[in-house]
């Protein structure tokens, strides 16, 4: 079901209504499962084979891990006074190194399966390339949200391992861990002790709750049906004609995919966290006003957050702090010296998360090249800090009122000229149609009517305007006030039901479907 479709509504309407009316408090989370899997099953049923096993194995192996670090604990107190000093610590790193090895096992299994459905083809696309004779390409299930479910039970078999967590005792609540419907199209992605807090706890009807999560779908709805699937139609006739639409067409499609992608992605995260919301449960937030970020760094903070986190949590900071790179760092501080050797192990733990966020993205290479390409305007941004700082203590031009304005729409750009890959889908062309801006730009094309030639008419393009600076508009508020407007309006509540009202209104009005529209499946669905 798409959360844009007329069922999905219906779906969550009904459980809502069960949920709340029909459910006694302690069994709501049994509901939760149930209409889970009946997500998944509509899908595909097929894809509850593919989660099920993901969730059993996370789940056996953080029980058969805590068992065994709870009995060498035990025999260590038990038996302290007949260990001396190194005893102790042999025992500790043997008994380590099997907790690992657990993990390991688990991580294997569950990676396995992501990398064998979502990357089987890649690899042997990218090995015909090189073979007179090609091999023939699989026809093989890639499971709805595999990379965000996989990505939350690898975190949770980690921080077993770690020992911050528990274990949940119960298969039936840890698969609805794993499978809670909301998050299955487009994420976040939870980590264990973050959902667990709210998604299994007995939940009472509040009001505010559901008013909050209620207004949350609609302004989802909103950006997804009235901008986000309206501006695809220009994108795909510009991107899909390359050879017609190039120079000034290309920083047409920017502009069109920052904000087509923007609306498509974060109004998914907002129905998201609505319904969520609504149930009485708390999901992270996943955005925090991206494209009012000054600097790349700062940018990848407050977009897909969880994401970011994921990665610095479970690969850079492990990384960077492992066996191997300690002793790669102090090999390079001695023969490179101090100031090339601190940067290479950030570099290549950094290098590691990149390259494997561009993986995570899809598989295909014009992922591979984004997530590189990230990664080489952070450490290039990073080595120039100190010109910088120079620069701006000469000219002092961060005192000036507009300098912040210049750093965001820097930052704008830059970001958005990096998503040209996914807008290509071909690294070659990327490269082809991005140079084009600079030695074919001719700003007359954008004057003479072609842009009512791209499958959308005047008044779509006045719609998109009017609904992108409301969106704007909303942004703003919430950066300069600090706090979300719908604070603002529960405590006028007559004026939150109107805006409610113009909301759904504006939406079933002005939404992208009907005839000569498709309400497109949310980007990030296909993760």
């Amino acid at each position: 079901m798409l959360f844009t479709s007329l069922p999905f509504i219906v779906f969550v309407a009904a459980l809502i209504l069960v949920y709340y009316a029909f459910t006694p408090y302690k069994e709501r989370w049994a509901l939760l499962l149930m209409a889970s899997l009946a997500f998944y099953f509509f899908a595909d049923p097929r894809y509850l084979i593919f989660i099920g096993v993901t969730a059993l194995t996370a789940y056996v192996f953080a029980i058969i891990t805590e068992d065994y670090n709870a009995k060498r604990k035990a025999y260590l107190k038990a038996n302290k006074e007949s260990f001396d000093t190194d005893s102790k610590k042999k025992y500790k790193n043997t008994t380590a190194r099997v907790t690992k090895l657990l993990m390991l096992l688990a991580l294997l299994i569950n990676l396995g399966i992501l990398a064998v459905t979502k990357y089987t083809n890649f690899v042997i696309d990218t090995m015909n390339s090189w073979r007179t004779e090609p091999l023939s390409f699989v026809n093989i299930i890639v499971p709805m949200g595999i990379s965000f479910y996989t990505f939350q039970t690898v975190s949770y078999s980690i921080d077993i391992c770690r020992g911050t967590i528990k274990a949940q005792r119960n298969f039936l609540k840890f698969l609805l861990f794993v499978s809670f419907f909301p998050q299955l199209v487009q994420g976040p992605i939870s980590r264990y002790e973050d959902l667990s807090q709210t998604l299994y706890e007995p939940k009472k009807f509040e009001f505010q709750n559901v008013s909050y999560g209620f207004m949350r779908i609609l302004w989802g709805y909103f950006k997804k049906l009235v901008v986000a699937d309206r501006l695809v139609i220009a994108l795909k006739t510009l991107t899909e004609s390359p050879d017609e639409y190039k120079g000034a067409y290309v920083f047409v499609v920017m502009m069109l995919y920052a904000a087509q992608l923007y609306c498509d992605f974060t109004g998914g995260i907002d129905i998201t966290i609505g319904i969520a919301q609504m149930l009485g449960i708390t999901v992270k937030e996943n955005f925090n006003l991206p494209y009012f970020s000054k600097n790349i760094k700062e940018y990848w903070n407050r977009w897909h957050i969880t994401m970011g986190t994921w990665f610095t949590d479970y690969i850079f900071y492990p990384l960077s702090v492992s066996p191997t790179m300690l002793k790669l760092s102090k090999w390079s501080r001695q023969h490179l010296g101090n100031a090339v050797g601190k940067r290479v192990t950030v570099y290549i733990s950094c290098f590691a998360v990149w390259l494997a966020t561009g993986i995570w993205h899809g598989a295909a290479w014009h992922f591979v090249v984004w997530g590189l390409m990230n990664f080489v305007v952070i450490m290039a941004s990073q080595e120039l800090e100190p010109v910088y700082a120079k620069f701006h203590g000469k000219f002092h031009l961060k005192e000036k009122k507009g300098y912040a304005i210049f750093e965001i729409a820097r930052t704008f750009l830059l970001m958005s000229s990096l998503k040209l890959f996914d807008c290509y889908r071909d690294v070659g062309l990327t490269f082809k149609m991005f140079g084009s801006m600079f030695y074919t730009f001719n700003i007359g094309k954008l004057f003479n009517g072609s842009l009512l030639e791209l499958g959308l008419t005047s008044a779509d393009y006045e719609v998109a305007a009017i609904a992108i600076v409301f969106i704007f508009l909303v942004s703003l508020y919430k950066a300069l006030i600090g706090e979300d407007i719908r604070v603002f309006l529960y405590q006028k509540y007559p004026l939150f039901v109107l805006v409610c009202v113009v909301l759904l209104v504006s939406t079933l009005v002005f939404g992208a479907y009907g005839a000569g529209f498709d309400a497109s499946q949310f980007i990030y669905n296909q993760f």
